[in-house]
């Protein structure tokens, strides 16, 4: 294991320019105390830019070295998204892909917001290349451009006779030729372009192509830097007992046998429970085991899963809030046809990723303070420290390091645990760099789970065998309500996030409903990979093979005639279907389930092939993936996405599951919240949909589509139907 060395980042300046907007917003989302601010905090971003460095925009830089580093806004958190933003880059720059590097931008909503969010700096919702597309290309394009404008004047040459390949700049008449570095002092005098003419698809030489990710390197030799690499001088190590019950508080702390412990240096109380700060790690969580600790259970959760799912089975036999309504589906409802009705349970589901929290806070002199951890939501997450220690949030500096994992986890609506490491280093005074780490028990115990739901669907078909009536109640809790995303996340009294694959279910039925009851629970829940989808594509798309069956009709061929008017949805199911060899004889004991849905403005259908043995165990052994993501600026990238999202979508459905008991988490690490295993991962085939589209989602949208498939193809062996996850047998 690599000795981690302490680390030192000092400030850093970078030109403010043009093309810093891309697209226009499609939505405008402000996080309250959080103030635009023209000064840049620290990054991860190289060395102090000196006035030979070419820096014509926010997003890009050549040295005289030769070297060309790409500032990547967004979070890399194994999802390949610096990858991404370096080709973008690298395309409209014509440079070679092994002078490129990449480094996280500074936290700085000003410059490195998500144009889909607002004058917010933040990665998710699948949202990263789809915002910073044309962004990235115009800003290497506006790099290229003075290149060539400098070496025109150099050469005394018009810029048309100019080519640039390969990070070499050349004027084929004369022979002369020049590299980026040899132009770059040049070129930084220039004034930056007010319009750039990007490629079109057919000039492109990386986009489209499986480039080599960036982070491979430093990830295989050991020297990439996460959270618990980072040492500063004096720092200690903090970990926190938090109650066992959500919605306890603390009542009365003794620490004496704690600070008794080898390396403990001091215990403190927080908002969320209290705090012991040791040397190490190891200390501390010794220090930990030593507290005694009485929790105040006043106004503790005392109910469970078991008391949860009856209310909200109970919540399904009334009326909703409407998030959707087409023709008259109440009255057909209630009328004398034939009722098809099933109800779907699902639990609560943690992150589960591979890094648990953490995060390194430091205060320096003048007051202000500096982090270094996988930062998801940096706007958030400044407004929330600032808060927290009493500053301004442009005195919150933000380093954003690699992250293993997070699947929206360190995405926190409320910052939970940065808020945690400020709060320690507020009650310690500041005197010394605090590294907050969770264990897995505290990440699988500590909630912010993905919410339990609980669905009915109600259809009545008309003579040809298709529904002519479709009602869906959802209940569940609203991830936005009581955040500062529930003004633009939640109209009407409807989260968007709890019906979204179900308000905007693309299948061709007359009289369509869609209603929610948003409850209120004491467990904080937030989005998880794939957010709504991750239960409304269960419910539809295993109530359509429902109906199909109903009606004699093969699953595929009845989504096709519901599905006319969404050539997109049609275009990925056939591929899956047609790849899949869909109808071709199979073995008495496996069977092939099909799904299709969207999300985050991607299509994704599955073809899974499943085997049930004689004791009821199944396997899934084989899916066919077809995506429509627009164009495909990595197909490997995507490729992996795909899997990666099948993979943890498929723990949901054999075996991810949070239970609550007398308002305590049963579960407390991998050997109880079991994911999926390499034995258990199916053989996947990703088939990817030509386009020429805007680049769309790849992070999130497989993950809902692998349930359905499953299910789908275990009903049509068994007879039977699946509603609740998981399924530990056939």
């Amino acid at each position: 294991m690599k000795k981690a060395q302490p680390i030192n980042v000092s400030r850093r300046h970078f030109i403010a320019a043009g093309l810093t907007a891309g697209a226009g917003l499609t939505l405008g989302l402000a996080i309250p105390g959080i103030a635009k601010s023209e000064e840049t905090g620290p990054g991860l971003a190289g060395s102090d830019q000196a006035d030979s460095t070419l820096a014509p925009n926010a997003f890009v830089r050549i040295g005289t070295d030769d070297q060309v580093t790409v500032i990547a806004k967004h979070l890399e958190m194994g999802q390949g998204t610096h990858t991404g933003m370096a080709t973008l880059v690298a395309e409209e720059l014509d440079a070679r892909w092994s002078q490129i590097e990449v480094v996280a931008a500074p936290a700085d909503a000003n410059r490195y917001n998500n144009l889909l969010w607002g004058p917010v700096q933040g990665t998710g919702g699948s949202t990263a290349i789809a915002n910073a597309y044309e962004q990235m290309r115009k800003a290497g394009a506006a790099a290229r451009a003075m290149l060539v404008t400098a070496a025109a004047a150099r050469w005394q040459v018009s810029e048309e006779t100019i080519t640039v390949r390969k990070g070499v700049v050349s004027h084929e008449a004369s022979g002369r030729r020049a590299s980026f570095g040899e132009l770059a002092e040049e070129a930084a005098a220039l004034p930056v372009p007010d319009a750039v003419l990007l490629k079109s698809p057919d000039e492109f030489h990386l986009i489209g192509k499986d480039v080599v990710r960036k982070d491979v390197g430093v990830k295989t030799d050991g020297s990439a830097l996460f959270t618990q690499d980072v040492e500063r001088p004096g720092m200690l190590v903090a970990v926190v007992t938090h109650p066992p019950r959500f919605g306890a508080t603390v009542k009365s702390l003794d620490d004496s046998a704690a600070l008794k412990q080898t390396g403990v240096r001091g215990v403190v109380q927080i908002s969320s429970g209290v705090a012991v700060l040791g040397d190490h790690t190891w200390s501390a969580l010794q220090g930990r085991k030593a507290l005694r600790v009485e929790w105040d259970e006043t106004n503790a959760m005392q109910i469970g899963s078991d008391e949860i799912f009856a209310d909200y089975l109970r919540r399904l036999d009334e009326p909703g809030v409407t998030a959707r309504t087409d023709g008259d589906a109440d009255a057909l409802l209630s009328g004398s046809g034939k009722v098809l009705s099933t109800d779907y349970r699902f639990p609560f589901l943690a992150h589960a990723a591979m890094e648990p929290l953490n995060c390194v806070i430091e205060q320096h002199d003048d007051g202000s303070v500096e982090l270094w951890y996988g930062a998801q939501i940096q706007t958030m997450d400044q407004g929330v420290v600032a808060k927290t220690l009493g500053i301004e949030p442009s005195k919150v500096r933000i380093n954003t390091l690699f992250a293993g994992g997070s699947f929206g986890r360190r995405a926190n609506p409320a910052a939970d645990y940065v808020r945690e490491a400020a709060e320690i280093l507020k009650a310690t005074g500041g005197k010394v760099p605090i590294k907050l780490v969770w264990s897995r028990e505290d990440d699988t115990q500590g909630g912010w789970y993905r919410p339990a739901y609980m669905h009915r669907i109600e259809a009545i078909l008309d003579d040809n065998g298709l529904p002519k009536a479709w009602r869906n109640r959802i209940v569940g809790q609203s991830i936005a309500a009581g955040t500062a995303f529930e003004e633009v996340m939640v109209k009407n009294g409807v989260d968007g996030t709890s019906v979204e694959g179900a308000a905007n279910l693309p299948y061709a039925i007359p009289n369509l409903k869609v209603e929610l009851q948003s409850t209120k629970l004491p467990i904080p829940i937030q989005w998880w990979r794939s957010v709504g989808s991750t239960h409304t594509a269960f419910a539809t798309e295993t109530f359509i093979d429902q109906l199909s069956h109903e009606a004699g009709i093969d699953p595929v061929e009845y989504r096709r005639q519901l599905l006319k008017e969404h050539p997109r949805h049609l275009g990925v199911l056939d591929l899956a279907v047609r790849q899949s060899q869909w109808g071709q004889p199979i073995s008495s004991n496996r069977a092939r389930g099909v799904a299709v849905h969207e999300s985050f403005n991607s299509y994704v259908a599955m073809v899974a092939e499943v085997t049930v043995n004689d004791d009821k165990s199944y396997t899934v052994d084989r899916v066919d993936v077809a995506v429509d993501c627009g164009i495909a600026v990595n197909p490997d990238i995507i490729r992996a996405q795909m899997e990666g999202g099948l993979g943890f979508g498929l723990s949901a459905v054999l075996t991810s599951e949070i239970t609550i008991d007398n308002g305590a988490v049963v579960q407390s690490n991998f050997h109880d919240y079991t994911v999926l295993r390499a034995n258990q991962m199916p053989d996947i085939r990703v088939h990817i949909v030509p386009s020429a589209e805007a680049p769309t989602g790849v992070g999130e949208p497989a993950t809902p589509v692998i349930g359905p498939a499953v299910a789908n193809a275990l009903s049509s062996l068994t007879g039977k139907t699946y509603h609740q996850l998981p399924i530990r047998a056939a």
